[in-house]
């Protein structure tokens, strides 16, 4: 009888565990000003909370893009977190608009297609889009074109303030400085003594027919820190300051953007070096431009007579 005895199996009322989708965060700067960084901080804390109160969710990275002067704008994390969607191992980015996502709307729209192929899940919190409803599609792609054209409208509104206070003289780009000199307290360039004796050396040593390397050498023999404290200048910065007009006393902005006038201001500031000086070395550069190429340039140089050997 005991043999016959029948086991009955009844379910559990609590159906097992699913696992937790692992989620990525993705959160952009345009600079790396102390404002922006507070800026980017609030999306970081916004965005880590939502993962932490949401039943089903495991955060498993975060990808953090800044625009710095030094690195420019940056996308190695943007571009991980493109790697990471190949992996198989992250179900959901989290991000707080679209504008931060992308650099504009055709970079935005390809990579959330490139997501969706790989079952990745996008979620735009303050949009309030997800790129895996499919009447969210339209929308984000609506959205992306239109956060493009405000991003160009302010590019361009900025490009026309820059212009506007170059043509005034009002610009605080003239009084960026170089080597040579310093700003006071309003601002304005002054001499720096010390720097402007090494900057009237360096072009006599030009003038007086030494080579980059050659006057490089001479200033580690008398122990001239380069404009970065370095022990050792380089031929670029070298070859910069001979050509760089402001050491004149005037200033020109926008001079290498050939799709927009430049503006020069005269008597800016007190020179360190004569025009003449100046003007000299430049004849300078272009005979041993022309010795070097191997042949006689025409330029607005060639008629001038070059300095005597």
């Amino acid at each position: 009888m005991e043999n016959n005895r029948k086991v009955t199996v009844i379910p559990a009322t609590i159906p097992p565990k699913k696992a937790d989708k692992m989620v990525v965060i993705y959160a952009r700067e345009s600079s790396s000003t102390a404002e922006q960084l507070r800026a980017l901080s609030v999306q970081l804390s916004r965005l880590t909370q939502k993962v932490a109160n949401h039943e089903g969710w495991k955060l498993y990275d975060i990808f953090l893009d800044v625009h710095t002067s030094k690195t420019g704008s940056s996308r190695e994390q943007f571009n991980r977190l493109h790697a990471q969607a190949y992996s198989g191992i992250i179900d959901i980015v989290i991000s707080t608009t679209i504008s931060r996502f992308g650099r504009n709307a055709e970079e935005v729209i390809e990579f959330l297609r490139i997501l969706r192929a790989c079952e990745v899940r996008v979620i735009f919190v303050d949009d309030g889009l997800d790129s895996f409803k499919d009447s969210d599609t339209l929308m984000i792609e609506l959205f992306a074109a239109l956060s493009q054209a405000e991003n160009n409208n302010r590019s361009e509104a900025i490009r026309w303030g820059h212009e506007k206070r170059a043509r005034q003289g009002q610009s605080k780009l003239y009084n960026r400085k170089v080597y040579g000199y310093k700003n006071d307290s309003k601002g304005n360039l002054i001499i720096d003594e010390y720097q402007a004796e090494n900057v009237k050396l360096i072009f006599s040593l030009y003038l007086a027919r030494l080579s980059l390397l050659k006057i490089i050498r001479e200033l580690e023999k008398r122990k001239i820190k380069s404009p970065k404290e370095k022990e050792t200048w380089s031929k670029r910065s070298i070859d910069t300051m001979l050509s760089n007009e402001k050491y004149t006393g005037r200033v020109i902005l926008l001079k290498n953007n050939n799709s927009a006038p430049s503006y020069e201001f005269k008597e800016h500031h007190e020179a360190i070096i004569s025009e003449e000086i100046f003007e000299e070395v430049q004849l300078e550069k272009q005979r041993r431009s022309n010795i070097e190429n191997g042949n006689r340039k025409s330029s607005k140089f060639s008629s001038k007579k070059p300095r005597q050997e």
